[in-house]
C-alpha cells in the first residue's frame, strides 16, 4: 500500500485484508462455482461497520470517504470479485443515491438498515432495449392519486436477487426526453414487481444479476427522490461517482492477479530455477505491478476529488477506463505466467480473467468513458 494513505486507512486495510483472507477468500470458489450470494461475507462487513461507508453519519451512514471505500474494495476484490461487485452496487449505487438525493424522511427508513446490511440494495436504470442510452427509458411511472404506477422492464440488475431497496429510474413522458425521468425507491415486496433471475454469466457469478418486471407496480409518490424530472442528473452524479468504485474494484482484481502471479513465478521452478529469475516472466511481473499502481494513483486523484466536493466526472472516467482495462492487461499476463495451470478451475487467475470483464462493461462501457473525455477535451477547446 501506498504512503499517500493515512495511518487511519492503514488500519482500515489491515482490517479489511484480515476479513478478506478469513472470511471472503475461502468461500470465493463456492461463490463463483454455484453462482452464489455471498449473504455471509456481507453480513461479516456489516458487522464490521463497512457497509455505510462513505455515507455521512448524519444520513445514518458510517462516514468516511470514498478514498476509505477505495481501499476496502481494492482488499475484497483481490480475493473476490463478486463479493466487491455485491458491496460496490449497495454501497456507491443504490445508498449513495438515497443519501445523496433523499429527504430526512427517506434517510430515516431505508439508510439506516442499508448501513447495518438488514437491507441489500440495488440500482435499476439498464432496460432491455436502452443499454448505454439512459435517455431512452421506457420503464413508464404514471401519477394515480399519491402513487406512481410502474410498467416496464430493467434488467442486469446487480444484487437484484437479494435486494430489498431498488433504485429505480422510470419516465414520465419520453419525448421530455431526460427532463421526464425521475427515480424512485421501490421495496421488494410492492405488488406489481415481481424479480426474474438471470444466469450464467462468465465472471462475477456470485453477484446475482435479474431482470426486474413493473405491472401495475404502485409506488408512493413519496418514495420518489427529489422532484419529478430529476432522474436523469441523479443517475449521472452518482455514475460519476460510483465509476470510482468500479476503478477500485479493477486495482483489487489487478492485484490479486499479480499476487498470484508473483508467488506462482517464486515457487515454480523450470530450466534450473524459478521462472520468477527468468526475464521473460520478471519483466511480465514489473509491467503489472507499475499498471497496478498507475492505477491506484488515478484512482486516488479522483476519490480524493470526489470527497473535497469537487468536480470529478472526467478523473472518474478516467480512472474507471485506465483501471479496467489494465486489469484485463494484468489478468491476461498472470494467466500467462501461470501457464496451464492458470487455465484451469479453481486457479485464482483463471476467475480473474473472468471476472475482469465485464468491469470494462458495467457502469458505463470503455467507449462510454472514452465519450465522456473527449466531449471535456473538445468543450475545453472550445471555450
Amino acid at each position: 500500500m501506498q504512503p499517500f494513505y493515512t495511518e487511519q486507512q492503514e488500519l482500515l486495510r489491515n482490517t479489511v485484508a484480515g476479513f478478506a483472507a478469513n472470511e471472503v477468500a475461502p468461500l470465493a470458489i463456492e461463490v463463483d462455482t454455484e453462482e452464489k450470494f455471498p449473504k455471509r461475507q456481507m453480513e461479516g462487513l456489516g458487522g464490521l461497520g463497512l457497509l455505510g461507508l462513505s455515507i455521512a453519519e448524519e444520513a445514518g451512514g458510517a462516514g468516511g470517504g470514498y478514498k476509505d471505500l477505495m481501499v476496502v474494495l481494492e482488499e475484497i476484490a483481490a480475493v473476490c470479485g463478486s463479493t466487491s461487485t455485491v458491496l460496490a452496487t449497495h454501497i456507491s449505487l443504490s445508498a449513495q443515491t438515497i443519501a445523496k438525493s433523499g429527504n430526512e424522511d427517506q434517510l430515516r427508513r431505508w439508510i439506516p438498515d442499508m448501513a447495518a446490511g438488514k437491507r441489500i440494495g440495488a440500482f435499476a436504470l439498464t432496460e432491455p432495449g436502452t443499454g448505454s442510452d439512459a435517455l431512452m427509458l421506457s420503464t413508464t411511472a404514471v401519477q394515480d392519486g399519491d402513487d406512481y404506477v410502474l410498467n416496464g422492464t430493467k434488467h442486469f440488475i446487480t444484487n437484484a436477487e437479494a435486494a430489498e431497496i431498488f433504485v429505480v429510474f422510470v419516465t414520465h413522458d419520453k419525448a421530455l426526453r431526460y427532463k421526464g425521468i425521475s427515480a424512485l425507491v421501490v421495496e421488494r415486496d410492492t405488488p406489481g414487481f415481481s424479480i426474474v433471475p438471470q444466469h450464467g454469466k462468465m465472471g462475477m457469478r456470485g453477484s446475482s444479476t435479474a431482470e426486474l418486471i413493473f405491472d401495475e407496480c404502485r409506488v408512493p409518490v413519496a418514495n420518489r427522490l427529489g422532484e419529478e424530472g430529476q432522474g436523469y442528473s441523479i443517475a449521472l452524479k452518482t455514475l460519476d461517482s460510483s465509476r470510482v468504485s468500479i476503478a477500485a474494484q479493477c486495482i483489487g482484481l489487478a492485484r490479486g492477479a499479480l499476487d498470484a502471479a508473483t508467488t506462482y513465478a517464486t515457487q515454480r521452478v523450470a530450466f534450473g530455477g524459478p521462472i520468477a529469475e527468468k526475464q521473460a516472466v520478471a519483466f511480465m511481473l514489473a509491467d503489472m505491478a507499475t499498471e497496478v499502481d498507475a492505477a491506484r494513483l488515478m484512482t486516488y486523484r479522483a476519490a480524493a476529488l470526489v470527497d473535497a466536493g469537487l468536480p470529478h466526472g472526467v478523473e472518474s472516467a478516467m480512472a474507471k477506463l485506465y483501471a479496467s482495462e489494465s486489469a484485463g492487461r494484468v489478468a491476461h499476463k498472470a494467466l500467462q505466467v501461470h501457464g496451464g495451470t492458470g487455465y484451469f478451475q479453481p486457479s485464482i487467475v483463471e476467475r480473474i480473467y473472468r471476472d475482469q470483464r465485464v468491469t470494462e462493461i458495467y457502469e458505463g462501457t470503455s467507449e462510454i468513458q472514452r465519450l465522456v473525455i473527449s466531449r471535456a477535451l473538445i468543450d475545453g477547446a472550445n471555450t
